[in-house]
């Protein structure tokens, strides 16, 4: 999937506000809690390429693979 930098950075930045949320109201963490357990994951980490295209993926995709990594300490 081609899209220009602006798209992706506005596609990525929806789903960390979305798998966010998600991590708030399912997992009953702060908001601060959330945030950095998502931006200092390998997760994110991949979800700041664009090569690996879990930009345009849905949040609770990408969650699956935060969760998978918060439990095993490694991501997918």
């Amino acid at each position: 999937m081609n899209v220009s930098l602006s798209e992706f950075e506005y596609m990525k930045e929806g789903l960390v506000k979305d798998i966010t949320l998600l991590l708030i109201t399912e997992r009953k963490m702060e908001m601060e809690e959330a945030l950095d357990t998502l931006y200092n994951s390998e997760t994110y980490a991949k979800l700041n390429d664009s090569s690996t295209g879990l930009y345009y993926q849905s949040p609770r995709y990408v969650l699956s693979f935060l969760l998978s990594e918060l439990e095993t300490g490694k991501c997918q």
